[in-house]
């Protein structure tokens, strides 16, 4: 399956398994990559000094690619980056920011580097910024989201009429069948979050991740539109949020109910009821816990069965 994706990355299969807080650690970036896709280790959760720690433990576990998510946000962003020129990580994955802000120096010291947008106009900006592909993350993604609330099945599709890097697409793509019809759209390669989270070797709670496999379609939001917007299973923090809602807060209202590691509590610690549990919309086809190496092994036999249906069907038109 080698096309611009695999080789950009040197990897078997063109997919990516997302650096999620609380679930990338290095036990899910290293049996992500050692079957044959890219792991990534999420830095946005962890400290500096946990980062080197979870990098380290990655190159020990597994000797294919793998890289690092860091949302651009985060508050020792020069530490981070830091670690990684000294740890000799060799692919970063940027989002929650503007692109030009890391992607020369990244560069310079020979890294990939792959950006993650929600619309096509920041997918422009980070091709003029000089990023080697870009991630187009549709709403139904879990976690932190786009503000215009655009599809993957529409933003692949105007993302690949106007980029000529390679394209990743990410949101709401837990299968073979997805990643096909990803792959139809234009992209070169998907990129899969929640399927993951349901995994042996993400560092979710098991509460987490259990709440992940019994969740049903309509069992997701997306909210705080007025702080960073994000998808998240409905639980009592969210009805708490709903009930706040209803009184026109102001975002400091917002965030004094946010308060402070939400998502820690939920996803780490397994509070299901106080916790914020991000997840995102294909969480309803997820039903049960898995290995890396059985999720990957599933995507790719379904995927592969799809390119022999649609041959078929090629081939019956031709006649």
């Amino acid at each position: 399956m080698q096309n611009k994706v695999t080789k950009l990355f040197g990897i078997k299969y063109p997919i990516v398994q997302a650096g999620m807080i609380w679930n990338s650690g290095w036990k899910l970036a290293s049996a992500s990559s050692n079957a044959g896709i890219l792991g990534l280790i999420g830095a946005g959760s962890m400290y500096p000094n946990v980062l080197r720690t979870h990098i380290q433990k990655c190159k020990d576990a597994t000797t294919n690619p793998f890289g690092v998510n860091i949302p651009m946000l985060y508050p020792n962003i020069e530490e981070l980056m830091q670690i990684i020129e000294e740890e000799g990580v060799k692919i970063v994955f940027t989002s929650a920011g503007n692109p030009k802000t890391w992607t020369q120096w990244l560069k310079e010291r020979g890294i990939v580097v792959v950006h993650v947008v929600s619309s096509l106009k920041f997918a422009l900006k980070a091709q003029e910024a000089g990023v080697d592909a870009i991630v187009a993350e549709g709403f139904e993604a879990g976690g932190h989201n786009g503000r215009d609330e655009t599809t993957t099945l529409a933003l692949i599709p105007l993302v690949h009429r106007q980029v000529s890097i390679p394209l990743i697409a990410a949101g709401g793509i837990a299968t073979g069948n997805g990643m096909m019809a990803a792959m139809a759209l234009g992209a070169d390669g998907v990129q899969i979050g929640s399927r993951f989270v349901a995994s042996k070797e993400s560092s979710a709670h098991d509460a987490f991740k259990n709440a992940v496999i019994l969740a049903k379609e309509g069992d997701t939001q997306l909210t705080l539109k007025e702080l960073a917007p994000v998808r998240l299973l409905k639980n009592k923090f969210y009805q708490d949020l709903q009930a706040l809602y209803k009184t026109s807060p102001t975002s400091e209202d917002l965030k004094n109910l946010l308060g402070r590691a939400r998502a820690k509590r939920g996803i780490f610690e397994g509070d299901l009821e106080e916790g914020e549990l991000e997840i995102g919309q294909i969480s309803g086809l997820i039903d049960k816990i898995e290995t890396v190496s059985e999720i990957v092994e599933s995507i790719i036999k379904e995927f592969k069965a799809c390119q022999i249906c649609i041959s078929r069907i090629n081939l019956n038109n031709q006649k």
